[in-house]
């Protein structure tokens, strides 16, 4: 009985003993109390400044005022879902109402499609950011990382390649969006478009600035691969396929993931001032509105957009750290 009863309590303690492990004091005023004070400390130089601070739309905001705005647009945003649903309600009234009396299949149609038009609130601009930025992001991986494997593999090439990789690379967004903005007008033309001419504005800015990143470290890890994995891809004559997918890109994912986690961090700064300039609705576009606004809530407005903005590039490039740990062949490697 007794044994049984040890037998049964093991797991229990080792799992005990592991949590109490776990625990470590260091490890928790390290992760959890340093963070909480440099934050702490942070808010009060800011609080304290910020007062000092006098602009011409009067005192600049200090956390207070920037929470009690976050507040108002996220009442703002809750009671225009409310006008929406009674929009959709009333609408669907007036479409039995057309049904049972009989009227034409083409009004009811008509009925149907029409979409409620209020305006964008600020957590409509924020996914509206994220849809831009993950559709210019995806453009140019879909792009960087075949062509930098294809560089990264061939030292003509890579030769070839780089003068023009390196001349294009440091091109400030600004510099693109006139001749983007341009293109998009004259090529894209039609009576019913799928996408607004300032999503594809923004999105293609954010695509040109988000290449070259990922091509460079795809190709420097795909040309860093150890010399003795290809000579015994050479051994086992493995085809240019089997040698990409089992040797090459395995070993090229740390550079690769380098590469795509700055691509995405530059294409989420891109794609504020894009917006802003594109007009496309998104959180570049309130900052600018708030900007032109000119009331004495638009700068506690515009510091909770840049905070929003802020912690957005700090999730996305920790969910690019938790892909690469996903994908990795390396479990045991430590990314930061």
């Amino acid at each position: 009985m007794n044994q049984a009863t040890t037998l049964t309590a093991n797991p229990f303690s080792e799992r005990f003993s592991r949590l109490a492990t776990s625990l470590n004091p260091q490890k928790l005023i390290k992760g959890l109390l340093v963070p909480f004070v440099a934050i702490l400390v942070f808010l009060m130089l800011w609080s304290a400044g910020a007062s000092q601070v006098q602009t011409s739309l009067g005192v600049f905001p200090g956390p207070a005022k920037v929470w009690e705005q976050t507040k108002s647009l996220w009442a703002e945003h809750q009671a225009e879902r409310v006008k929406e649903a009674a929009f959709y309600e009333r609408l669907q009234k007036r479409i039995n109402k057309a049904v049972a009396a009989g009227k034409p299949e083409e009004k009811i149609e008509r009925l149907k499609q029409r979409k409620y038009t209020g305006k964008e609130t600020f957590i409509d601009q924020i996914f509206t950011s994220l849809g831009t930025v993950a559709t210019g992001f995806l453009l140019a991986s879909l792009i960087a990382i075949p062509l930098g494997i294809i560089i990264g593999m061939n030292n003509t090439l890579y030769s070839a390649f780089n003068p023009i990789i390196q001349l294009l690379k440091p091109v400030s967004p600004l510099a693109w969006l006139p001749l983007v903005t341009m293109v998009v007008s004259a090529v894209y033309v039609s009576a019913d478009p799928m996408f607004s001419k300032s999503f594809l504005t923004s999105a293609i800015t954010v695509t040109l600035c988000c290449l070259w990143p990922t091509i460079i470290n795809t190709a420097v890890g795909v040309a860093g691969v150890d010399r003795d994995l290809i000579n015994v891809s050479r051994v086992l004559r493995l085809g240019w396929l089997t040698k990409t997918m089992k040797i090459v890109l395995p070993s090229s994912i740390p550079m690769m993931f380098t590469g795509l986690r700055l691509s995405l961090g530059i294409g989420w700064m891109v794609l504020i001032a894009a917006e802003m300039l594109a007009q496309n609705p998104g959180l570049g576009k309130f900052v600018w509105d708030e900007f032109q606004n000119g009331s004495s809530n638009s700068l506690a407005r515009i510091m909770v957009a840049v905070i929003a903005i802020g912690a957005i590039g700090f999730l996305l490039d920790r969910s690019m750290l938790w892909l690469q740990k996903a994908v990795s062949w390396d479990k045991n490697a430590v990314l930061r």
